[in-house]
C-alpha cells in the first residue's frame, strides 16, 4: 500500500470534515509510514508534519498507567492496595478504591473534578482534595473517569517524590526514547505545533482557547507530542516486556461501548473482524487523536487532527481506512431496529454527570440525545468552554439488550446502554464509558 494513496485519503477527508491540520503515522511491515495534511493554526498557518506536536489529550492515560506499572514492577505500589497507603490526603476512607480500579476505571470515582488547582508543584494535591462521593459501589462496574487517572498521577508523585511530570519523563518517557513528547506549555512554544479549532453556530472555524488544560489534568490528558514519538511508544509497547504485554490482558468487560469489549490496564481491548487491537482516543479542547494497535500483526496507526466537533469521525475513518488497507480488517457500526414508540417511552428524559446533562427526546420518529456543559459551569468558566453539539440521532439495537448506537453525528458509531435497577427501572445510560444518572 503507497504512500500516496494514505495521503490522498487524509486530504478528502480532512475536506469532508473540515480539518484544518491532521497527521498519521502507520507502522507495519517493518516500516514507519507517515502522511500529513494542512496547517497548525488557521490563525497562523504552519505545514502540520510527523514532528508537529498535537495534544494527546486522554492517550495520556497510556503513559500514566505505564508509569505506575513500573512502579508496580519495581515492588513500590501494589494493585490491591488502597488508594489512601500512598494518597493519605484522598478524601474518601474507602479500602475498596484500590489502584487497579483507578487503572481499569472501576473506582466508582465521577467523570472528572471541574477545578483550577493552579500551575505550581502542588497542583495534583490541591486536586484530590477536591474529589467528592462516588457514583457507584467500587469493582461492581466501569465508568470512564478523568479524575481517577489525576488521582493515579498523585499516587505516582507520592511514592517518587517528583512531580507527576518528572516522574513520567524519569520512568516512560526516557526510556522509550520519546525526545518530542512534554507536558509544559513553555517546552511546546520552541517548537512546531498546533492548536485546536472549533466549529461556531455561524459555520466557521475558530482557533480553540484556552489552547491546554490545567496542570492537575496532566496525568489524564496533558501530554503534547508528535506523531513520529507516537509510532515510537506504539512500538515500544508492541515489542515491550512482560509488564507491558501484561497490561493488554482485560481486566473488566465492557458492554455495548465502542471503546472496546474490555478494559486491559489503561488500554481499551476490541475484537475487529476477528483480530484484537488495542488502543485509546483522546479529546482536548478542538483537538482530537486515536492510537491503535494490533499485536499479532505488529501493526499500529496513530491519528491527531486539530478541529471539532469532526475531529473525532475523521480520525477514526483514518483508523478503519489504514486497518482495511494494510491488513485487510473491516470495521463496520451495528444497524439498530426501527423505531418504536413503546419502548421509547422509558427511556426519554435526562440524565446527568457533575459537568454534563443528557437529554433524551423521541419526538415523531427522530429520537435523540442531547449533551450539555451544565449551565452553571459556563457560567463559573473563566475561560471559553467548547460549544456544545447538536443533538444525535440514535437508534436501539435487536433484542432486548437496552443497547443503542448513535447514527448521525461526531459521535456517529458510538454504542452505549440503559442501566436497571432491581425493580427494572431505568437508572441510568453509558455514553463514550461513562455512567450518566437519572435526575
Amino acid at each position: 500500500m503507497s504512500h500516496e494513496k494514505l495521503a490522498e485519503f487524509i486530504r478528502a477527508a480532512a475536506e469532508e470534515f473540515g480539518i484544518p491540520g491532521a497527521a498519521v503515522g502507520v507502522w507495519v511491515g517493518g516500516e514507519e509510514i507517515y502522511a500529513c495534511h494542512g496547517v497548525t493554526s488557521i490563525e497562523n498557518p504552519l505545514a502540520v508534519d510527523e514532528n508537529t506536536l498535537f495534544q494527546l489529550a486522554s492517550i495520556t492515560k497510556t503513559y500514566t498507567a505505564t508509569a505506575l506499572m513500573r512502579l508496580v514492577e519495581a515492588g513500590k505500589v501494589e494493585l490491591d492496595a488502597p488508594v489512601r497507603r500512598y494518597v493519605p490526603e484522598f478524601p474518601l476512607d474507602d479500602e475498596q478504591v484500590t489502584v487497579g480500579r483507578l487503572l481499569n476505571h472501576t473506582a466508582g470515582l465521577d467523570w472528572a473534578v471541574i477545578v483550577d488547582t493552579g500551575e505550581g508543584d502542588d497542583a495534583l494535591a490541591a486536586y484530590v482534595r477536591k474529589m467528592g462521593e462516588l457514583i457507584a459501589p467500587p469493582g461492581t462496574r466501569a465508568s470512564y473517569s478523568q479524575a481517577g487517572y489525576n488521582l493515579v498521577g498523585r499516587v505516582i508523585e507520592n511514592v517518587t517524590g517528583l512531580p507527576y511530570e518528572k516522574a513520567v519523563a524519569e520512568l516512560v518517557l526516557g526510556p522509550a526514547g520519546l525526545e518530542n513528547s512534554f507536558f509544559a506549555a513553555q517546552d511546546v512554544i520552541t517548537r512546531r505545533f498546533a492548536v485546536g479549532h472549533n466549529l461556531g453556530e455561524d459555520g466557521t472555524l475558530s482557533v480553540a482557547r484556552p489552547w491546554k488544560g490545567t496542570r492537575a489534568n496532566n496525568p489524564g490528558g496533558g501530554l503534547v507530542s508528535s506523531v513520529a514519538d507516537q509510532l515510537r511508544w506504539a512500538r515500544y509497547h508492541l515489542e515491550g516486556d512482560a509488564t507491558l504485554r501484561g497490561m493488554r490482558e482485560p481486566t473488566v468487560a465492557l458492554r455495548a461501548s465502542s471503546l472496546g469489549d474490555a478494559i486491559g490496564t489503561a488500554w481499551f481491548l476490541r475484537d475487529v473482524d476477528g483480530v484484537r487491537t488495542v488502543g485509546h482516543g483522546g479529546s482536548a479542547n478542538g483537538m482530537f487523536g486515536e492510537l491503535l494497535l494490533v499485536p499479532e500483526r505488529d501493526f499500529a496507526v496513530v491519528v491527531v487532527s486539530n478541529a471539532g466537533p469532526n475531529g473525532i469521525p475523521f480520525d477514526q475513518a483514518i483508523v478503519r481506512w489504514a486497518l482495511e488497507h494494510y491488513l485487510g480488517v473491516i470495521d463496520r457500526d451495528p444497524e439498530p431496529i426501527p423505531f418504536d414508540a413503546a419502548r421509547f417511552e422509558e427511556i426519554v428524559g435526562t440524565y446527568d454527570i457533575d459537568a454534563m446533562t443528557l437529554t433524551i427526546t423521541a419526538d415523531g420518529q427522530e429520537p435523540a440525545i442531547e449533551v450539555r456543559i451544565r449551565p452553571e459551569i459556563r457560567a463559573a468558566a473563566d475561560t471559553e468552554l467548547p460549544q456544545d453539539h447538536a443533538p444525535f440521532p440514535f437508534g436501539l439495537l435487536p433484542g432486548d439488550t437496552d443497547e443503542y448506537v448513535i447514527i448521525e453525528g461526531a459521535f456517529k458509531g458510538q454504542r452505549g446502554f440503559f442501566t436497571r435497577d432491581a425493580t427494572g427501572t431505568i437508572t441510568g445510560v453509558d455514553l463514550a464509558g461513562r455512567l450518566f444518572n437519572r435526575t
